[in-house]
């Protein structure tokens, strides 16, 4: 059957994918939890469920980035063992410039 590999393949989420799709979902969350928390007529027992959820999405977030960082370092690790350590440097491109690498 044509497709057959692919379509098995598809039906199996890429763990990377969900994880980077549930980071970048809980820190959204959590910058709206700060818009809450920063209102003036937010209840107090309002006030302190949203300030549990956003201290457990931290942890969350805190966890997925410091398995990205052990997965970076198994990548960066040379042939004898050690781990070659560099400053991240962005790109200039990135988020400072809005110019395009053609400009």
């Amino acid at each position: 059957m044509p497709g057959s590999p692919k379509s098995a393949r598809s039906s199996e989420p890429d763990p990377r994918e969900a994880t980077g799709f549930r980071f970048e979902q809980s820190l959204a969350r959590i910058e709206e939890i700060v818009r809450r928390l920063e209102s003036p007529d937010l209840q107090l027992d309002e006030a302190m469920k949203l300030f549990e959820e956003g201290i457990e999405l931290s942890r969350q977030c805190q966890k997925q980035l410091e398995e990205a960082e052990a997965r970076v370092e198994i990548l960066l690790k040379k042939a004898d063992g050690k781990v070659e350590t560099a400053p991240f440097e962005p790109e200039e491109n990135s988020t400072t410039s809005s110019r395009t690498p053609s400009e």
